[in-house]
């Protein structure tokens, strides 16, 4: 341990960091240990850089305590996919690995990649190893280092996408962590005697304070919530191509109930680079917030908190002494959605793409609907490949018209073609939360579905079923289903019972704000149609749930995260 730093006034991951031999820590011997299903507790810090985090089933575990038997445990395995782009073969082997290893489910996150969820203990090597055989890793998916790469995701919406998925290639590999360990310890590597000492260019010894994100929209389409990004690109188009982006910097949404110093934020356009220049500036950045982050307190670590300690003239004026040349003035932008546009689209490149809607992201069979057998079936067949979306939704891309008939058929046959669904159920997000989630302390993907099912016989009662209204639900107030930006929020604090948040804007710009705290689903059901009913008779034309709720003083517009209050 290095004497020069008081670990006294650093956070104890700081130290494990540290001490970890760049990111090795006990793994092995952990893995090897054939006692527990358990990591040791400074090995489920270090585990996160490799892409898993411990869990127990929390549906089992007070069952389990009576019977004196340990946890439940298991493993949540994250793939790294920027852009989450995917070929069918492999889906197919993903697939497969699901059913071999994990608990016969893929789930399709807000990050544009897979989780796999039950994983055991003794059969963490062999699936990531299988996941490399994919050609895909799983590395710096979780953990305190730039994280899996978001970027605009529908190639039908708009000719420029190819320029957006290479650079969020780009970016993802030039801030990968440069450590051999993943390789040592996953896929069996051997050190090289005599080599060069290890090191980490632009992570360091100790990583970043916390975890960082990446997100690249092209407007009008906001569909990976740039605002919700440590670091956000927006693409500026002029004459049919990528003049530039804007830089987003500071957006975040984690917080935490009875801790005001904690609170989301939306990103700050503090400037304008070349296409050329982002991967450099995106460095600068996460340079400054390495060396200014908050190593002593971990609920304070977020770039965010770094940008409002210091400042964002400050926080700016840093960045620009380590750039080549000076960021520009940010040009204008509009953004019109930030979900999905559903159905069947045919592209510039003369080829149809279909986006498809998956319930909370999971990808299951159930019952009749047999929506994982049908989505291998499709990988067996389709003659173009599968994009993951950044509200848990997928991309059957680049297909032919034959193919567009194929996988009409498929989809039709496993009973889960496209039907008419609510303008709310198709703008929904959930979190995994319960029973796998540690830091859940109510139902989300579980539940959402059917509260849904009761709110939409409210809105057809008020003619508005089909009109899109942002609804997001997680089992904590950590931000994983990006409830905050929502128009309606609903954030659990104990089972059976949220705090419901609204305001936030259709496009994604704005928070949303407290409404009704620690209510039930009657509380939340009666509070809700008598907002729709108000919304159906007297809205402006046009005018979004959001915007409305606004108007109509139900809650104040929140400007800065750090009003913001659960």
């Amino acid at each position: 341990m290095d004497g020069t730093i008081n670990w006294a006034q650093l956070s104890e991951v700081e130290k494990l960091k540290y001490d970890s031999n760049f990111l090795r820590g006990t793994l092995v011997e952990s893995i090897a240990n054939p006692i527990t299903g358990a990591l040791t507790e400074s090995d489920t810090h270090i585990s996160k850089f490799h892409g898993f985090y411990q869990q127990t089933d929390r549906d089992l575990d007070k069952e389990r305590k009576q019977q004196k038997l340990e946890p439940a445990y298991s493993f949540l395995i994250r793939l790294r996919i920027p852009g989450g782009v995917v070929t069918p073969k492999q889906w197919l082997q993903l697939d497969e690995l699901a059913d071999t290893y994990a608990n016969g489910t893929l789930k399709l996150t807000t990050r544009q990649t897979f989780q796999f969820h039950g994983v055991i203990k003794r059969n963490l090597k062999k699936t990531i190893a299988g996941i490399n055989k994919t050609l895909l890793d799983t590395i710096a998916t979780c953990g305190d280092v730039n994280r899996n790469v978001m970027c605009h995701a529908n190639p039908a919406e708009s000719p420029l996408y190819p320029d957006v998925i290479e650079l969020a290639n780009a970016l993802s590999l030039h801030l990968l962590p440069q450590t051999r360990a993943y390789h040592e310890i996953w896929l069996d590597e051997k050190l090289v005697a005599g080599g060069p000492a290890e090191s980490e260019p632009i992570y360091g010894n100790r990583y970043l304070p916390r975890k960082f994100k990446i997100g690249i929209v092209i407007p009008p389409a906001n569909d990976c919530d740039i605002f919700s990004q440590d670091l956000g690109f927006i693409a500026i188009v002029e004459n049919g191509k990528i003049a530039g982006y804007n830089v987003v910097a500071g957006g975040g949404l984690g917080s935490t109930f009875a801790t005001p110093g904690t609170y989301p934020r939306t990103g700050t356009v503090i400037g304008y680079c070349l296409p050329g220049r982002v991967v450099e500036v995106a460095e600068k950045i996460l340079i400054v917030q390495r060396d200014n982050g908050n190593r002593q307190n971990r609920k304070q670590a977020r770039m965010k908190y770094t940008i409002d300690n210091m400042g964002v003239e400050k926080f700016t004026a840093e960045v620009q002494q380590l750039l080549s040349s000076q960021l520009e003035k940010p040009m204008e932008f509009h953004f019109s959605r930030t979900g999905d546009n559903f159905g069947w689209k045919k592209g510039t490149d003369n080829k149809w793409h279909l986006t498809f809607f998956v319930e909370g992201g999971r990808v299951k069979n159930d019952g009749e609907k047999t929506l994982k057998a049908a989505l291998r079936e499709v990988a067996e067949k389709t003659d173009g490949h599968f994009i993951l979306t950044g509200n848990q939704n997928m991309i059957f891309a680049a297909v032919s018209e034959k193919g567009k008939t194929v996988i009409d058929g498929i989809l039709k046959k496993h009973n889960v073609a496209p039907a008419q669904i609510s303008g709310l159920r198709k703008n929904s997000i959930a979190c995994v939360a319960l029973p796998t989630c540690p830091l859940a302390f109510a139902e989300a993907e579980r539940y959402l579905p059917s509260l849904i099912s009761k709110i939409e016989k409210i809105l057809e009662a008020k003619g508005l079923f089909k009109e899109e209204i942002v609804i997001r639900m997680t089992g904590c107030p950590n931000g994983c289903g990006r409830p905050y930006l929502a128009e309606i929020g609903l954030i659990g604090k104990s089972p059976g019972y949220y705090n419901l948040y609204l305001g936030g804007s259709f496009e994604g710009t704005r928070l949303n704000n407290l409404y009704r705290e620690t209510i039930d689903e009657a509380e939340i059901l009666r509070e809700l149609e008598a907002l729709f009913a108000d919304f159906a008779g007297s809205r402006i034309e046009s005018e979004r749930f959001g915007d409305f709720v606004i108007r109509k003083n139900y809650v104040k517009e929140i400007k800065e995260g750090k009003y913001f209050r659960h």
